[in-house]
Parts: structure tokens; sequence; C-alpha cells
């Protein structure tokens, strides 16, 4: 079985979610080859060769990275007609209330407009990371922080990520 995992990341969160969902599949099937591809080359991949694809993509500032509608524009027909997985990875998915597929407003927005329909979807929230941000986004960051009632201390990074659901989210996609 080989699985293609494709990620679109800003500051590594959902590229670090992607390599742990890599190391569940594995862990189940020590024959499974899993192969990690950044969004930004995946066009170097033939999805064709490939039994099952998983894609996730973080959001920053209310927007999904601009490449990642026009490549699943591109690929709809292939990634439905394989059994896929689609994973989102925000902030606001640490209030318990938008931590789903349905829940969460970026996660079903982007479903409904695309032509893709994933077997699986997932909402993972990401980590804040406010001492490796630049002051922009330092600045954005905690100011809609604020507003939503989050972490503002500019000196903590806190890690929202719950690792069980995202072993879970691999388990049931490998079976």
């Amino acid at each position: 079985m080989k699985t293609l995992i494709i990620y679109a990341s800003v500051d590594g969160q959902t590229q670090k979610i992607a390599q742990v969902i890599a190391t569940e599949i594995q862990n189940q099937d020590q024959s499974a080859v899993v192969n990690l591809v950044a969004l930004s080359v995946a066009e170097q991949q033939d999805l064709a060769h490939y039994d099952q694809i998983i894609i996730g993509a973080s959001i920053r500032y209310g927007h999904f990275n601009k490449t990642l509608e026009p490549y699943i524009a591109r690929h709809a027909a292939l990634l439905n007609s394989k059994k896929t997985a689609f994973y989102s990875v925000n902030l606001t998915a640490r209030k318990a209330d938008k931590n789903t597929p349905e829940t969460n407003a970026y996660t079903r927005k982007l479903l409904q407009r695309i032509d893709w329909h994933p077997t699986q979807s997932a909402v993972f929230a990401g980590a804040l990371r406010y001492p490796r941000y630049g002051f922009f986004d330092r600045f954005m960051i905690r100011l809609i922080m604020k507003i939503t009632g989050g972490e503002t201390d500019t000196s903590k990074e806190v890690e929202y990520t719950d690792w069980e659901k995202v072993a879970e989210f691999a388990q049931r996609f490998k079976s």
C-alpha cells in the first residue's frame, strides 16, 4: 500500500502532524510505503502511483495556502477515484465547538467549494509560536488571540494539537 501525504505548512505544525500520521500508518503496517511532500513540490508527484492520498493544510489569517484549491481542482477527478483524506490545522480548532469539519468554518467552507470529496476529513488545533514570529505576525496573531480569548503572552509557545486525535485519524484512515 502506497500512501502520499501532501502538506501546506506555514510554521511547521501541519508538517509535524503529517509526520505523525505517516509514523502511525507505518506502525500499523510495516510494509506500508509513505511519502511526505510539501504542497509547493507536489506537482512533481504522479498521484496515480499512490493507493491513498492525504492532504493537510493550515490556516493563516483566515485563509488556506493560495495554491491549495487550484491544486485540488487540477486533481479532483483522480482524488475522487482513490481513498483520500483531508485535514486542516488552525488555532480556532483549539475550541471544542470548532474542531470538526462540520463546526470549523474554514474547513466546512473549503469542502463545500471544492469538487473533491475526501473519504475522511478532520480538523486539528495548531500551535502558537510567538517567539518564532516576526514583529508583524506576532502583533497580528496576538491581536487575533486577544479578540478570540486565546493566549496573548508573546514569550510563550503553546501546542494545542491533540496528538491522540491525530493518531486516531491515521488509524481510521489506514483501516
